[in-house]
């Protein structure tokens, strides 16, 4: 236990949600990664057991509890070996209900929060675009206002819980003419007129629903809209801290797992007459994989301390994504390799990880994206203000 940071109340539960994942979701990865269907009854469960609320206010069902407690919840998801999953999981409870919490008024708290929380609502945030990418700013989707109403026209891609989520909070520009100062955030119902979804076949994440989402004059009560209209922007700022902080824990957390498993690996498996973590070549790879994830894991623990106390960490959350999910990638891809052939094999776990932990450097802001707003708060010295 790093006593710096996890206090024994911290290790039980961690303790407590690993008997719960091992019952209630490992029993059903396999089958959920060839389908691509999550079970809904899964969600119902994380609800009951309290894992959607963690972070959350009590009055709405939730725990309140630091964030230690949420890169628990994190880093025990990576260890079932379904990145699918631990998205699913990550994307309705840090990505949608974030913004719910945070813009959502009373009533968006009670109708959407709530039931989230409690996991009988799945929700889904929409911000990446076809023609966008990273480029939050350059996106094409409206909402215009008509009376007491907003028409949403426009699409999204790349949306994690996009096919079964319950809601849909997305971001669109309801001032055009004014850039990245005219976007605005909604949450929208699913069973609105005029929405559409297409399931993406993708390389990795098997488990999880990633969809392209089309707006086709889907009309949104005025009421939907979440804070201030034109303040879209620096609230998906704002919170884009904590998305790459939650990916660079997702990422520590993978390699580490990974790294365990080759180490065991190793100790069974004989060549010319040893164990093959008796071979100095493979004894020095590991203890250089081990000390880069365990530099990722400090720097990642000193970011979600500062990040608890209140610290704008958009600059530390970027370098962490960055650094981690590069990191990840490179350890699961030795990993593998030491496993030799039967790395290779879908019997064997690291064959699955390396395709789910390549999205790492991809989604939330591709590593080159990331290097471009690092370079221009280290060289430029670009300051980002928190939303107010």
């Amino acid at each position: 236990m790093n006593s710096m940071y996890f206090t024994e109340e911290h290790e039980l539960f961690r303790e407590s949600l690993q008997e719960f994942l091992k019952k209630e979701v490992v029993p059903h990865v396999d089958k959920w990664e060839k389908e691509g269907t999550i079970e809904r009854f899964i969600w119902k469960k994380f609800g009951e057991m309290g894992y959607f609320g963690i972070a959350y206010p009590e009055q709405y069902g939730g725990l309140g509890l630091d964030l230690f407690y949420t890169v628990i919840f994190l880093e025990e998801l990576q260890k079932i070996n379904s990145g699918g999953f631990a998205a699913a999981m990550w994307a309705h409870a840090y990505l949608a209900m974030t913004h719910l919490n945070k813009e959502g008024d009373e009533r968006i708290k009670q109708e959407y929060l709530a039931p989230s929380i409690a996991g009988e609502k799945i929700g889904c945030l929409c911000i990446t675009e076809p023609f966008g990418g990273s480029d939050v700013a350059g996106m094409r989707t409206t909402a215009v206002k008509d009376g007491d109403t907003y028409v949403l026209n426009g699409s999204k891609t790349f949306i994690t819980n996009g096919v079964y989520s319950d809601y849909l909070v997305v971001a669109a520009k309801t001032n055009p003419e004014l850039g990245n100062k005219g976007i605005s955030i909604f949450v929208v119902d699913r069973e609105t007129t005029g929405i559409s979804s297409t399931k993406l076949d993708k390389l990795g994440w098997r488990a999880s629903d990633t969809a392209e989402i089309a707006f086709d004059n889907v009309v949104i009560p005025a009421e939907n809209l979440m804070g201030e209209e034109g303040k879209g922007f620096p609230y998906i700022m704002q919170h884009f801290a904590l998305e790459r902080l939650v990916m660079g824990v997702n990422a520590h957390a993978r390699a580490a797992y990974a790294l365990e498993y080759a180490i065991g690996y190793m100790g069974e498996r004989q060549a010319f007459g040893r164990t093959i973590d008796k071979f100095q070549a493979l004894r020095h790879k590991v203890a250089e994989m081990a000390s880069e994830v365990e530099m990722c894991k400090e720097f990642n623990y000193s970011i979600a301390k500062r990040l608890d106390q209140g610290d704008y960490v958009v600059k530390e959350a970027s370098m962490s994504k960055l650094m981690s999910t590069k990191i990840a990638d490179d350890v699961i891809y030795h990993c593998l390799q030491l496993l030799g052939g039967y790395g290779y094999t879908e019997e064997y776990p690291l064959a699955r990880m390396f395709r789910d932990s390549r999205l790492g450097p991809i989604g939330g802001g591709t590593s080159e994206i990331l290097r471009e707003i690092i370079s221009k708060m280290v060289i430029d010295k670009k300051e980002y203000k928190p939303a107010t």
